[in-house]
């Protein structure tokens, strides 16, 4: 089986997050450019991405075709390209307004269990840690 352009490592158990790979799946419209893993799910082993769970928790990543770590914004922005909308987030990546969008991103990644959910961590998946390194991609 060929490997998809971006590989996506989302926290599935957070709905915000859910639905929005729902949508780019659903845009990709089986043509196989995106593939998702749920990081939270029981099975999940992050030792293969060189990442710890909770750095994979902290933000969003993803897994180029060549096998680079990408993240934050720029997950979104190819995962828009890889399915034909990259035009959509292009203005993100753009001089002036990517450190805005980035730092919006970030503060997204840090509070998305507050803005998703409703009373549904009691797990303890909102008590992980935010790793803010400064690097988008690796």
């Amino acid at each position: 089986m060929q490997k998809a352009p971006i590989t996506l490592l989302i926290d599935g158990k957070c709905p915000l997050c859910s639905r929005e790979s729902a949508f780019l799946m659903r845009r990709d419209k089986g043509r196989g450019r995106l593939r998702v893993v749920d990081i939270a799910a029981s099975d999940f082993d992050p030792a293969p991405y060189g990442r710890s769970f909770e750095e994979l928790m902290g933000r969003i990543h993803a897994v180029a075709a060549d096998g680079s770590i990408i993240t934050g914004m720029e997950v979104f922005r190819r995962a828009y390209k890889a399915i034909g909308l990259g035009w959509l987030l292009a203005p993100t990546g753009w001089p002036v307004i990517r450190p805005v969008a980035d730092a919006a991103y970030r503060w997204f990644a840090r509070n998305r269990h507050r803005l998703g959910r409703r009373n549904s961590c009691a797990d303890g998946t909102c008590g992980v840690s935010y790793s803010d390194s400064p690097s988008a991609t690796r």
